[in-house]
């Protein structure tokens, strides 16, 4: 009987179900869109009913091409990091939408906790900021009263995404967090792998409203498929997973994902760095191990060029065309501070207005936004750089992935070879291998198209002056 492998990828688009073989070829898959809600003070949510049955209808969709006599042997989860949501212990019925991790709804309230930056730093490996779970739990139980009725009544359970849809998918409706989703809340400390009373405390936030803390792989329950009860043996974050898509951790490359934002990590071993302008994150544990990422993120990747196609009221394809043409004009971009939802790393500024300076078509518009998303990664390549062996490449994934400008500019930056791998499902192929463990050490690695470093000396210079105006502009910004 054939074993299968059931990955189920929630991501900021669409949910997605994907059934891999015991060799690691990708046997079926199935893609639900979902929505994003966004409103003029700049709330950014999803339906979480809507993620549940997302969900419920890719493993539907997927399993209709399960080949006959297999098995689906184990299934994992990876969904969107730092978004969370509320819900009602009893029911496991949502309390509260899913606030997204781009949301930055309570960042005045944050403010308060500044002098205790460096402590939270310290125990969490993450930097104060709106976009990680504690701010958003505070302001749900802050201003919903349906979140507050159910704390009053000890019937609250809040936590990461991943949480909920494990309660909902699961049978038995288990409330469990791993520590890839747990530790974005910044309610959970690197030392000990479980919440921390001080942060608790701090936070305002009582122990007993949230999931049990436990390992990635862990004995989650059975998901309900048409084929059958199958275990959820992994469960972890969508960067989390991408890098285990392409074999064991190599602490000489950095690993790039370009989608909704961008990130840029690498592998740490042994005692942690001190890295107080990265995030450090445990992307993987067991019984029998921890593993470390060193990470920089990037809030404003594809949703910068969202946020363009709005600003210039045109398709986002027809603005890529543009950008292809001006390019090959030897049109000049004009720089673009890229603010869309707030500045990650290595600079870590909440609020800051997004703009172009200087002027240009359409299409330079376009390319001047693609820069600043290459712009920014370099900034946290540059970081990453002092934190372990030089790096000696970057593999790039993701949807914008297969933009050669883009690309290109990462190489001519950071003077390292681009492997572009050839894998659309790198979250889903990783994850399936961590569910796979032992059975998935024979799977072929996605080839990387390679992309030589070309020399720039004009892009480096728009670097060095946008690096200059970011600086002036968040000086300005009072930060």
């Amino acid at each position: 009987m054939p074993n299968l492998y059931l990955a189920l990828d929630q991501g900021g688009h669409a949910s997605r179900a994907l059934l891999f073989a015991a060799d690691g070829t990708l046997v079926a898959s199935a893609s639900v869109p979902i929505a994003t809600q966004r409103n003029e003070i700049g709330h950014i949510e999803h339906d979480p009913e809507e993620l549940v049955t997302s969900l419920q209808q890719a493993i539907i969709t997927a399993c209709e091409a399960l080949p006959a006599g297999s098995r689906i042997r184990g299934a994992g989860l990876a969904t969107q990091r730092s978004s969370m949501v509320c819900w009602h212990r009893p029911s496991c019925e949502a309390l509260s939408p899913v606030i997204s991790w781009q949301d930055r709804r309570n960042a005045a309230w944050l403010e308060r906790l500044t002098p205790r930056a460096a402590d939270i730093r310290a125990r969490t490996g993450l930097v104060l900021t709106p976009h990680y779970g504690a701010s958003k739990m505070r302001w749900c139980l802050d201003h919903l009263p349906a979140v507050q009725q159910a704390a009053a009544n000890g019937e609250l359970v809040m936590g990461p995404l991943a949480s909920f849809l494990v309660c909902r998918l699961v049978a038995g409706r288990p409330l469990l967090a791993d520590p890839a989703n747990a530790s974005r809340t910044q309610l959970w400390a690197l030392a000990t792998r479980d919440w921390s009373p001080q942060l608790l405390a701090l936070f305002g936030i009582d122990a007993a409203v949230l999931p049990r803390a436990v390992t990635s792989r862990y004995a989650y329950g059975d998901l309900t498929t048409p084929a059958g009860p199958v275990p959820l043996t992994v469960v972890t974050g969508d960067q989390s997973a991408v890098p285990f898509a392409f074999g064991p951790l190599d602490p000489a490359t950095a690993y790039v994902n370009l989608g909704t934002g961008a990130f840029a990590q690498r592998a740490a071993s042994g005692t942690l760095p001190d890295a107080p302008r990265l995030l450090v994150s445990v992307v993987w544990s067991d019984e029998a191990r921890v593993d470390y990422l060193l990470e920089g993120t990037v809030n404003g990747a594809a949703s910068a060029l969202d946020w363009l196609a709005t600003h210039d009221d045109r398709p986002l394809d027809e603005l890529l065309v543009a950008a292809d043409q001006a390019r090959a004009a030897g049109e000049t971009p004009p720089l673009f501070i890229n603010g869309v939802s707030g500045l990650g790393a290595p600079f870590w500024v909440s609020e800051l207005e997004s703009r172009f300076i200087g002027t240009g078509s359409a299409g330079a518009r376009a390319l001047a936004v693609l820069e600043s998303i290459a712009f920014l990664l370099q900034a946290n390549l540059e970081e990453l750089q002092a934190h372990g062996p030089p790096l000696t490449r970057l593999l790039v994934t993701g949807g914008l992935s297969a933009n050669d400008y883009l690309c290109q500019c990462l190489g001519s930056l950071s003077h390292l070879p681009v492997d572009r791998a050839d894998d659309p499902e790198a979250t889903a192929r990783g994850l399936a291998r961590l569910v796979a463990a032992k059975a998935a050490t024979h799977w072929p690695v996605a080839v990387a198209a390679r992309q030589t470093p070309v020399p720039d000396a004009d892009l480096l210079t728009r670097y060095q002056q946008w690096r200059a105006a970011l600086n002036t502009a968040i000086g300005a910004s009072g930060r």
